[in-house]
């Protein structure tokens, strides 16, 4: 069914912040959202994706929330490259051990997009999701049809140079075709298909060839950031968080504060908008204290760590520990003034046909965005077009 829904601008639709910030840059502008409406697309026939779902367990895992937990992927292929002698085998096993795996979710895709020409290294495209409602004892075996809607997804592309990445947050209320079910919400994809039409979906919108696909969960977010001493984020606005209230500026959160800070939503003057800038501003945060606060040299507060972060995610079962390693090993210069994040541009927020509130995606700025992710040239683009593409100010709301 083809909806034309309301249409609302976007919050702060004709700011521009045409900077990219590093982590100690004082810019606070708000991050614009530009562009035009996107046109919902025909249905398209059922297919197998659609009939995907998550795998068996064989090891329970109680109370978990299931959240994308971008850090997670980073972190373990950063600190794999350190892994050397006996205690690096030791850690290898231990970590492979601990990381789920799922039954390969691109084997019923058929049409997919081409992967880029690469003459060196190929670059790599990851999928990293996560759902918004709670696994009976924590396992994905219980995982249901049209139970789970996805709570965050974001694409992470690795050069192929491998001297930067970039992390693509999706909003999760985008409206887009999904194969086989008509247009709705980017999150439902998950819930109608597992990750199979997850990835379909987004390889249909973008043009980007997924290479592989993660799911992680922030239950352990507190336990994570505890880990590494605490985060150090800078907030635009004063702010309470776990009953603690803080001023604006550079602030240092603990694993309950910064949980806090990453799930407030109704109180952010851009919303869901603002709570991705949240999120992302954290990733790079945790990142950024990872690789200079010590703890790669520090094989005991490595190891908890990599424990914590190695539960809280699963993979696609073709995403070995030994491709996870070689990949570290091709990013080992990459420091995290190297990563860079932002979100798809949107037009703004508006209303199906059906009630239901919804994010447009600017079908244009999209396009051009993808198309540089697709031809590994996305770095380049985001220097050049900083005005057109959504990029983490220093400061979040």
């Amino acid at each position: 069914m083809n909806e034309t829904p309301d249409l609302v601008p976007a919050a702060d639709d004709n700011a521009r912040n045409p900077d990219v910030p590093s982590d100690t840059d004082d810019s606070s502008a708000e991050v614009p959202l530009p562009g035009d409406p996107m046109s919902p697309a025909d249905p398209g026939p059922a297919d197998d994706a659609t009939r995907a779902v998550l795998p068996a367990r064989h090891r329970g895992r109680r109370g978990r929330r299931w959240r994308v937990g971008l850090v997670s992927v980073l972190v373990l292929l950063l600190v794999l490259v350190t892994g050397v002698g006996a205690f690096g085998w030791w850690l290898r096993h231990r970590v492979d051990s601990a990381i789920e795996r799922i039954p390969d979710p691109f084997a019923s895709l058929t049409e997919r997009p081409s992967a880029a020409d690469a003459q060196g290294d190929a670059p790599v495209n990851i999928l990293v999701m996560g759902s918004d409602s709670r696994i009976s004892a924590g396992d994905p075996s219980q995982w249901k049809q049209g139970g789970q809607r996805t709570d965050a997804m974001m694409l992470i592309h690795i050069n192929g140079d491998r001297r930067g990445v970039s992390v693509i947050s999706i909003p999760r209320d985008s409206w887009v075709p999904i194969p086989g079910h008509g247009t709705g919400k980017i999150n439902a994809a998950f819930s109608y298909g597992g990750p199979a039409l997850a990835i379909q979906t987004v390889e249909s919108l973008t043009g980007v060839r997924i290479d592989h696909f993660a799911v992680t969960d922030f239950e352990s977010f507190a336990a994570l950031t505890d880990e590494i001493g605490g985060v150090t984020l800078r907030l635009r606005n004063p702010t309470t968080l776990a009953g603690t209230e803080f001023a604006a500026g550079p602030q240092r959160l603990n694993g309950a504060q910064a949980l806090a800070f990453t799930r407030e939503r109704y109180s952010l003057s851009r919303g869901d908008f603002s709570r991705i800038q949240r999120q992302q501003a954290w990733m790079r945060a945790v990142v950024s204290q990872v690789l200079n606060g010590g703890l790669m040299s520090d094989p005991a507060g490595l190891y908890r760590f990599l424990s914590v972060a190695a539960r809280t995610m699963a993979v696609d079962e073709g995403f070995s520990i030994d491709e996870m390693q070689s990949l570290a090993l091709s990013l080992r210069g990459l420091g995290s003034s190297g990563i860079t994040y932002v979100t798809a541009p949107v037009q703004g927020t508006g209303t199906s046909e059906d009630g239901q509130s919804i994010v447009l995606l600017d079908r244009a700025a999209d396009a051009a965005l993808f198309e540089a992710v697709a031809n590994d040239t996305v770095s380049q683009y985001l220097a050049e077009h900083a005005d057109a593409v959504p990029q983490l100010p220093a400061a979040v709301e």
